[in-house]
């Protein structure tokens, strides 16, 4: 039985797990990630809230900054690996009360969206046995994000997997996409081969812990933790639905922006309404017309033929200075570094 990938934009929002434990490893390799967090109207307090949701963007810019500051190439290892079961909440809960390995792998991604993940799982049968893949949910601009995100990923499902089963859980194998760094501390994490520059980034599960009984299994919890979850999901589904009509509503008017007193129009809803529906997502109508700005760049961005000034117009700003400011901010690169740079993604 596999599960398909599920599909996941710039625009998602996700619970602050990856922050909160990112915050206090940096801490204690010497770097206050607090300035990024603000940077992005972000503070530790607010991520103790179980009720917030980041943006894909903002985790990214966070973990953009905490790899500058830390210079670890090992930095997702390392959030990866102070992961619990519990910090994954209900979700956590139900994988821990599931009837086997597998079925508790089958429903972290079913239930993907509400446990933080920034990339897409999936997870079926293969060549090399029972999978779990780990997929980027867009072209990442930054390569340094992208593997730190499949580290943390990887990472985190090995040491819960321990916290859940035993110590000695091995996986049988683990791929990576990227090319290889010092492979020690990936080693000494995994304790099996890990394989670099692969086509897909997988972990593959020894065929006998697959079937290995989760010690907490217990039907009638799990039946009720996952009709719960599926009442979140579909919470969650209404609130993504509503940013993606919005970010599309934007999209399709640039170079021209609709105020959002257009907006609250157009979608027969009150001003005050609207902007603490968007609140409840996490996000703001500003963020939402700077995340479709920002993608309708890096799009033209790539095509060599189009100048700065063709993506300044069409992406709704009013000059070439303002363009360069906000790639300056998204990126902390000049416009001509970002080309480059998407030129080789």
């Amino acid at each position: 039985m596999s599960a398909d990938a599920t599909s996941r934009s710039t625009s998602a929002t996700i619970s602050p797990n990856i922050l909160r434990y990112l915050t206090a490893v940096t801490d204690e390799l010497g770097a206050d990630l607090r300035p990024a967090l603000a940077g992005v109207g972000l503070d530790e307090q607010m991520l103790q809230s179980a009720d917030l949701r980041v943006s894909y963007r903002q985790g990214s810019e966070v973990i953009h900054c905490a790899l500058q500051l830390t210079g670890s190439d090992d930095l997702g290892l390392r959030v990866g690996a102070r992961q619990h079961p519990t910090a994954w909440g209900l979700m956590g809960f139900a994988l821990m009360a599931a009837g086997t390995l597998r079925d508790a792998v089958e429903t972290g991604v079913r239930f993907q969206n509400l446990s933080g993940a920034m990339v897409v799982w999936s997870a079926g049968q293969a060549d090399a046995g029972f999978t779990l893949w780990a997929d980027q949910p867009d072209p990442v601009v930054d390569a340094g994000v992208g593997t730190f995100l499949v580290q943390e990923a990887f990472a985190s499902v090995v040491t819960v997997t321990r916290h859940a089963l035993g110590a000695e859980f091995r996986p049988r194998q683990v791929d990576f996409t990227f090319a290889a760094p010092d492979p020690a501390p990936y080693t000494e994490l995994f304790g099996c081969p890990v394989r670099f520059s692969a086509d897909r980034n997988g972990l593959v599960f020894p065929a006998a812990w697959v079937r290995t009984e989760m010690p907490g299994r217990d039907p009638v919890t799990f039946a009720s933790l996952t009709t719960l979850l599926d009442e979140q999901l579909a919470s969650r589904r209404t609130r993504q639905d509503l940013l993606e009509v919005l970010e599309i509503s934007i999209a399709q008017s640039l170079p021209d922006v609709p105020t959002f007193a257009e907006q609250a129009r157009k979608h027969a809803t009150g001003e005050r309404t609207l902007r603490r529906r968007l609140a409840e997502c996490g996000t703001t109508y500003e963020a939402l017309v700077d995340g479709v700005r920002r993608e309708r760049v890096e799009l033209l961005l790539r095509r060599p033929d189009v100048t700065l000034t063709d993506i300044a117009r069409q992406a709704g700003f009013s000059d070439v200075r303002a363009l360069r400011r906000a790639i300056r901010r998204w990126h902390d690169m000049t416009a001509v570094e970002l080309r480059e740079t998407v030129h080789h993604s």
